[in-house]
């Protein structure tokens, strides 16, 4: 089942009736059953949220995703007790072993580093050598490929509208900065929520070491899909001359989640394909698998 985001954008009151949540603003109340949401965006400083809906919300394992000032998002609220197995599954998740780890985020790297390839082909139109970097990956990426992949990747990426090409990555730098960074938060928070849905420990990343970061392990799995959200700013950059955050490029950034993306024998909405990718992880952590089940994030064959 694909479920609603919800972005919430004005002074409004957020509380709970009948196993709905209830959304007052000044112009209109509305009621939507709770197991259709799976987002929940806050970006306005006078939302009121009450505890019975917070409480509400998490049960269901929506995530609650807070912007700040700047209309990034700057927090979440996930579950803490999202699977009936949780407590074997962190010992799992605790206890696996540093080759495994390196070699998953082997797995991992190799997966971004042809995805990146993919979306460059597709948008220029031109073969490159992104096929080969991914080829070059060793066990824990400890050459650093990822890096020697990125380089390649924005400063050739195409900027519609542009006379050069080319994007400087900064994490709070101008446009298409603030693009790629709204979408990137989004993706972690999708794929914080799948993690925790399989009953993982966010804080335990299987590269990603930080007492600062809460959810270390989002940051590694999201790392395939940042194409993704490449692309979706790829294609308002040709569509909009605007050049900051505004409502209707936020709700195009959020209709990522439900873009297809393709496994081996079928294909998935994103925010379920982020399901499955979790759910092999933690079988990986059991044991019961050797591999991320990773999607491909495009069939290039497919018409849709």
């Amino acid at each position: 089942m694909i479920k609603r985001t919800i972005l919430v954008e004005n002074k409004s009151s957020i509380t709970t009736k009948n196993q709905q949540l209830v959304l007052k603003s000044e112009v209109r109340e509305n009621a939507i059953p709770i197991e259709d949401i799976g987002f929940l965006v806050l970006d306005h400083a006078e939302i009121y949220l009450s505890i019975p809906a917070m409480n509400l919300i998490v049960e269901n394992n929506t995530a609650i995703i807070i912007c700040g000032s700047n209309h990034l998002p700057n927090g979440m609220f996930l579950n803490l007790n999202s699977h009936h197995i949780q407590q074997e599954i962190f010992k799992n998740q605790i206890e696996a072993s540093i080759p495994l780890k390196k070699q998953l985020w082997q797995q991992t790297i190799i997966e971004k580093i042809k995805n990146q390839g993919e979306l460059l082909e597709k948008i220029t139109k031109s073969k490159n050598t992104f096929e080969f970097l991914a080829s070059k990956v060793l066990s824990g990426d400890t050459t650093n490929m990822e890096g020697v992949a990125a380089q390649q990747y924005w400063k050739n990426f195409p900027l519609p509208n542009h006379e050069k090409d080319g994007i400087k990555r900064e994490r709070y730098g101008d446009y298409p900065n603030n693009f790629l960074n709204y979408g990137y938060a989004i993706l972690r928070a999708a794929t914080a929520r799948a993690l925790s849905g399989s009953g993982l420990l966010n804080t335990l990343g299987i590269h990603h070491k930080s007492k600062y970061n809460a959810f270390a392990l989002a940051d590694d799995i999201m790392e395939p899909f940042r194409p993704i959200v490449d692309e979706k700013v790829f294609d308002i950059m040709k569509r909009y001359q605007e050049q900051e955050l505004n409502t209707a490029i936020k709700a195009e950034l959020l209709q990522m989640l439900t873009q297809t993306v393709y496994f081996k024998d079928e294909k998935s909405p994103l925010m379920v394909g982020l399901q499955k990718t979790a759910s092999s992880l933690q079988q990986c952590f059991t044991g019961d698998r050797k591999k991320i089940k990773y999607p491909k994030l495009w069939n290039l064959t497919d018409t849709e």
